[in-house]
């Protein structure tokens, strides 16, 4: 009977400890000390407690303490105004059993950074593929002004309410930065001193992965039922549809942000026509659930790679169609950029060592279209129309408001006649906007393209340096390229 007794009050201790732990007051992990929190807007702080527990908010920066009740699930979230104070702030949520305190919260500027390998791709770079400025930028990285979150490489075949695995929020210095993405701590580092206030940058990202794996359930049942149960997510984890939308997104919503920085495409580069459709439906998907409107989203054209096929003209092996998609995304998507990388890409590495080039091009479309830096440029040349002249085409461009330029001479481009046989062209600058192509093997041009293989090299400019994507002015299916027999000596 004794024995009884004993192991009656043992459980009964358990369940009380039990019951008085799930009532403590949880965050989840974005939400900590050390945060950036959007400035001079609403944000949302939010978290889990005991099925109707009241919870008392005390921010230093208002006057009136805020008080919100779990629901019976035990969920809370509250609005929180900020505004541009750049003095650190104190946050102290506090209930019938627990105090948090979050110390040294500052109000800025937050951008989340997705994608694959070149988003994830650090300062310290990959084996044998580095990151060109490294060195320098770790050697300067101290700033407590910018910010640093990462959401660690995980896939869930449902929403997860939190990330399982991460790095919380610190300031940069030099012993943090060099695993960071370098693209962005790039962007974060020029944003924060150039509007002299602190930037939080939110890298959740995973090499290899597809757009498939970043959009949640509901937005993809349209296109493509998702049915996970049967599914071993440990195995190339990073390409089933929603497991990083689930492990690497949700759990952010609603955290509030400015804006987002994407860079994949490769691991899509066989499903052109796919990823036009698919690329703006994660895109809308995101902002539907994180609801702050259609904020901006800037993201990076796939670079020039070998593939190994230089000379390859049709899809799919052709990633100039993947390139096309995502120049198409640009008009599909509301309050978006694209930043071209023809001209920084690297013949036998698919990770160009050139990440603060492509940070750069990102932060032109910040400034000028979130930030209202209207006078930093941000496009480059963009084919607008064509029309017959001396022999040749002569093809003109949008967004090249000062002219073209080119550092060489042009190359890459490509003519075709009614058979619908492209032949190399020769391209010159016409009256500083305009490019005239023409072939001596094409009597009667009809139609150009330029660019248009796996690997090269951009000649094509504005006066801002920024290059011009590959393009076609055809929508011909079953083009074919002229075998041109070299000269021999």
């Amino acid at each position: 009977m004794k024995r009884i007794t004993q192991l009656t009050l043992t459980v009964l201790f358990a369940v009380l400890f039990f019951h008085g732990a799930m009532a403590k007051v949880k965050l989840p992990a974005i939400v900590s000390s050390n945060m950036v929190l959007q400035r001079n807007t609403t944000v949302v702080l939010w978290g889990w407690a005991d099925a109707s527990q009241q919870l008392n908010i005390n921010a230093s920066w208002l006057a009136t303490p805020l008080q919100v009740t779990a629901d019976k699930q035990g969920n809370w979230q509250v609005e929180v105004k900020t505004n541009n104070s750049t003095e650190p702030q104190v946050i102290r949520i506090s209930s019938s059993d627990t105090n948090i305190t979050l110390d040294n919260v500052v109000f800025g500027e937050v951008w989340l950074c997705s994608g694959q390998s070149n988003m994830q791709q650090s300062l310290n770079g990959y084996p044998g593929e580095p990151t060109f400025e490294a060195n320098k930028a770790i050697a300067h990285a101290a700033n407590p002004n910018l910010r640093l979150f990462t959401a660690t490489r995980k896939g869930s075949k449902s929403p997860l309410a939190d990330l399982e695995e991460y790095t919380g929020w610190e300031q940069a210095h030099a012993g943090n930065v060099r695993d960071f993405s370098a693209i962005a701590y790039f962007f974060g580092q020029q944003l924060q001193e150039i509007l002299n206030v602190p930037v939080g940058m939110i890298h959740t990202s995973w090499g290899g992965s597809s757009v498939q794996a970043w959009i949640s359930k509901e937005a993809m049942s349209d296109y493509q039922q998702v049915d996970l149960d049967e599914v071993d997510i440990s195995k190339t984890t990073n390409r089933i549809p929603t497991a990083l939308y689930n492990a690497m997104i949700h759990p952010l919503i609603p955290y509030t942000i400015k804006g987002a920085l994407w860079y994949q495409g490769e691991s899509n580069r066989d499903e052109p026509d796919t990823y036009t459709q698919l690329f703006p439906v994660m895109v809308k998907d995101w902002r539907t659930r994180w609801g702050i409107s259609d904020f901006p989203f800037y993201y990076v054209q796939i670079a020039p790679y070998w593939y190994n096929d230089h000379e390859v003209f049709n899809a799919p092996k052709n990633t100039a169609f993947l390139r096309e998609s995502q120049l198409k995304c640009a008009d599909l998507i509301p309050n978006s950029g694209m930043a071209v990388t023809l001209d920084i890409g690297k013949e036998y590495s698919i990770h160009p060592p050139k990440k603060r080039e492509v940070a750069e091009r990102l932060l032109y479309f910040a400034l000028n279209q979130t930030y209202g830096f209207e006078t930093v440029d941000c496009n480059g040349p963009v084919f607008d129309s064509k029309e017959e002249k001396d022999g040749g085409l002569l093809l003109h461009f949008k967004h090249a408001e000062m002219g073209l330029f080119t550092p060489n001479h042009l190359q890459g481009f490509e003519i075709a006649g009614p058979d619908k046989v492209f032949y190399p062209a020769q391209a010159k600058i016409a009256s500083r906007k305009n490019v005239l192509v023409s072939s001596n093997q094409v009597p009667n041009p009809v139609e150009v393209r330029y660019g248009w293989s796996n690997w090269l090299v951009g000649t094509l400019f504005d006066t801002n340096m920024l290059p011009a994507s590959s393009f076609r002015t055809d929508n011909w299916n079953d083009a074919t390229r002229a075998k041109v027999q070299e000269s021999s000596n």
